[in-house]
């Protein structure tokens, strides 16, 4: 069923692609890399290389997939960049409501944008919603997703991990992914953070998902990042919010 790499979700849905950078994390955006290879392959669908661009012909995609999965909404892009009208984001709200047999991963570096949407619209039921928080000068997008009410999930993807966060409120947090950079620009993470935040997430009862160390290692060599793994302290931690249920 698994139908992308990233290991904390089973498919991708991308009825927007192309973003603009917002924060440290978007230096080295992936995304942007990968669509710009999209463009020069000739797809359609990235004709406009990674400028914000909707696809409405996408938005009924998810209604093929009769088999319950966790979805990434907008993996190639960010559903709240503020050149997605909110009568777009409506659409892509109300596929969601009509398959109630998946789970939607709805992640955002426009947390404010994000608020401001579900101040006025009512979360589905089946939505996770998480707001990614890389550096200390973002920590304030926790507090925004923290203001949404009625989140059946709330989640941080503290990724790529690029300092030490230091102490953070994790009230009403239920999960949290935490990863290194990938890539010939990355930049390193070191074992301390990722284990303060693992310990912060014990502490609060939040699951904890370490996706994987990256370019650099955790003796702080650059090599593969498939060489470099995903254990921590010797254990591999990929945890799912509590109340997860499995794919029926």
């Amino acid at each position: 069923m698994r139908t992308t790499k990233i290991e904390w979700t089973d498919r991708t849905w991308n009825p927007v692609t192309g973003c603009t950078k917002q924060s440290a994390g978007c230096a080295h955006c992936y995304a942007e890399v990968m669509a710009r290879r999209l463009t020069a392959m000739g797809l359609k669908k990235y004709e406009n290389g990674f400028k914000p661009t909707l696809h409405p012909d996408d938005l009924e995609e998810p209604k093929k997939w009769k088999k319950g999965s966790n979805i990434f909404v907008c993996s190639m892009s960010d559903l709240f960049h503020p050149d997605v009208p909110f009568g777009f984001i409506d659409r892509v709200m109300q596929t969601i409501e009509e398959t109630p047999q998946h789970r939607y991963q709805l992640l955002t570096k426009r947390a404010e944008r994000m608020a401001e949407y579900f101040s006025t619209h009512e979360v589905p039921i089946n939505a996770w919603l998480g707001v990614t928080v890389e550096c200390k000068d973002v920590l304030h997008r926790i507090d925004f997703l923290r203001s949404i009410e009625n989140a059946t999930v709330r989640f941080l993807s503290c990724e790529p991990l690029l300092e030490d966060l230091g102490d953070i409120d994790l009230r009403d947090i239920h999960w949290m992914i935490v990863g290194g950079e990938s890539g010939p620009k990355a930049r390193p993470m070191q074992e301390e953070w990722v284990v303060n935040l693992r310990t912060q997430a014990k502490k609060h009862r939040v699951s904890f998902f370490f996706k994987q160390w990256g370019t650099w290692g955790q003796d702080g060599v650059k090599r593969n990042k498939h060489a470099n793994g995903k254990k921590l302290e010797g254990k591999v931690v990929q945890q799912m919010p509590a109340d997860h249920k499995p794919a029926k």
